[in-house]
């Protein structure tokens, strides 16, 4: 027996030798180890106490049983029922863990996909909106008790000069689609429809994507894209307002910092060639955005030193985006105008991406011809934009959006956004782990948007055991109404008996290493991770021992 247990164990670290973690695992100090020892405890007992895992044998449960299936991992949005701001869904029951309450400390290094405009909280978007007089809403829709959550708000910002008579967007008397003042509409709106907080709640729900669309009416990656375009749509207003949108950066930073991330480096969408300005007009130009965002960083570096806290952040850079179905002539624009950012910015702009859903929106191989050229006009001006290319976030085999993740590789793109269905791929797999293409890994998103059920069947372990480099990201979390990247920890780290708080640290470091930073950036960046994490460490065994002895 005793032989056959040792084959045994030498076929497991065999199978597990190209994981990111399993270097570190050898060489682990004593705090590190201690550390380890007591996040896999708490997760054994709140898989029981918690999520109930393994506590049901299935012949305990009957055909007729409708009582909800708890388990680490879970669908985040579900609830026990698909209802509006459902208590008992993954999202809110994980925030109340010992395991949460650890990874929340955690330092998590960098943030490598995010869509700026859903990365801070949507109540904070519609606090930063009330302060501004110029922002008026409307709505097509019959605002009642039975129908509001139908009705969707539209918002729009007008010159300060314009006066309107309108107070209300819910009485008898108005007209549907007329503008009203933002905060006279929250200030009027009617106490059967809740008030104030109603009002609120309505906005709210409008920014996010419910449990009830997640997995009800919008339960297919077309039907749930569609609804996310919506919501994105909705912000998208707010968002280009100049005043709203500084602010906004300011909500960006401040909520990354205290999430443990130190460095950002967010996907700006450059679509729009202007930004709405004070004046009420569309007339400030991409360079500005970069003006305003600087500053804004360079205000929350001096808010930190006044803090004694100058080394929580070690910077950001802008990836410059634009739309997937975009034309060669538009693309040949935005090329033209990154590379004008890039040469005026150097020190911001990171790289270049394309977004859109992959599905239904063009393949990049129709963007391959305008792409090199893009690549040569940086050869000719001696510059560097690395292509960092949404690719194989889809079900599909063989698809258009499958084999953009060809496209993507043979572009030479530095990083791929989500890499979804490269498992399906071993060639691809080969060439990441060997050109060190990182996947930016998006869990919490791919679950919500229908990629898959749950994280036990994300293919996030696949990757892993394969040797891929990986960084975990959170993409658009005030879309399932969160912020940060605690959630997307939390939900690998519980779903796996493999991975512990050792690999969720190297995942942490990848993130630095696989960042747009330059080499002296990474080094110095990496250098205070390691005083970061080794404080980290020291806190979790601090806190869960007395005596020596693990404390539950």
């Amino acid at each position: 027996m005793n032989a056959y247990l040792q084959e045994r164990r030498k076929l497991i670290d065999e199978d597990r030798a190209q994981r990111v973690d399993t270097l570190r695992t050898q060489s682990l100090s004593p705090v590190e180890q201690h550390a380890e020892e007591i996040v896999r405890k708490i997760r054994i007992a709140e898989a029981a106490s918690v999520w109930n895992a393994n506590g049901t044998d299935i012949f305990d449960y009957k055909p007729d049983n409708a009582s909800p299936n708890l388990f680490p991992g879970m669908a985040f949005l579900t609830g026990i029922e698909f209802r509006i701001n459902s208590p008992k869904g993954a999202r809110d029951i994980s925030v109340h863990t010992k395991l949460f309450k650890i990874l929340s400390k955690m330092p998590k290094g960098g943030l490598l996909h995010a869509h700026l405009g859903a990365t801070a909280d949507a109540r904070k978007l519609l606090e930063i909106s009330l302060t501004q007089p110029t922002v008026h809403i409307a709505t097509s829709g019959t605002l009642t008790p039975q129908d509001l959550q139908k009705a969707l708000p539209e918002f729009k910002v007008l010159p300060p000069t314009y006066l309107s008579s309108l107070e209300s967007i819910a009485d008898k008397t108005y007209v549907k689609g007329e503008y009203v003042p933002l905060q006279k509409a929250r200030e009027t709106f009617p106490s059967e429809l809740g008030g104030t907080e109603g009002f609120d709640n309505w906005i709210v729900n409008s920014l996010q994507i419910n449990p009830a669309e997640a997995y009800g009416s919008h339960n297919t990656t077309t039907k749930v894209w569609s609804k996310f375009t919506s919501v994105s749509a909705i912000s998208e207003v707010l968002l280009g307002f100049m005043p709203i949108w500084r602010e906004y950066v300011r909500e960006f930073f401040r909520s990354s910092i205290a999430d443990g991330m130190s460095y950002v480096e967010p996907r700006v969408f450059f679509w729009h060639k202007f930004m709405t300005g004070a004046d009420g007009l569309a007339n400030v130009p991409h360079r500005e955005w970069l003006i305003v965002y600087e500053g804004v960083m360079n205000d929350i570096v001096e808010e930190l030193k006044e803090q004694g806290r100058q080394n929580a952040l070690v910077g950001s850079k802008i990836i410059y985006t634009t739309m997937r179905f975009d034309t060669m002539k538009e693309l040949e624009w935005h090329f033209e105008n990154c590379i004008a950012l890039k040469q005026e910015f150097p020190h911001l702009i990171a790289g270049f991406d394309l977004v859109g859903h992959e599905d239904t929106l063009k393949p990049l191989l129709e963007h391959v011809q305008p792409l090199l050229k893009f690549q040569e006009r940086q050869v000719e001006l001696g510059l560097e934009i690395p292509l960092l290319l949404h690719a194989g976030e889809t079900l599909g085999d063989g698809t258009d959006a499958d084999m953009n993740l060809y496209d993507a590789i043979l572009l030479g793109t530095k990083r791929i956004g989500h890499g979804y269905s490269l498992v399906k791929h071993p060639k691809l797999m080969e060439i990441c782990k060997t050109k060190q293409i990182a996947l930016e890994v998006c869990p919490i998103s791919n679950e919500v948007l229908r990629l898959t059920t749950a994280m036990p069947m994300h293919p996030l372990p696949i990757m892993m055991n394969h040797g891929i480099p990986l960084v975990l990201s959170s993409d658009d979390p005030a879309a399932w109404g969160c912020t940060g990247l605690t959630y997307d920890f939390y939900q690998v780290l519980v779903s796996s008996e493999i991975s512990g708080l050792i690999t969720m640290g190297e995942l942490a470091r990848n993130s630095l290493k696989y960042s747009c930073l330059s080499q002296q950036e990474k080094e110095r960046a990496l250098e205070l991770y390691e005083k970061q994490w080794g404080d980290f460490v020291n806190w979790v065994v601090q806190e869960y021992t007395t005596d020596g002895e693990f404390k539950a």
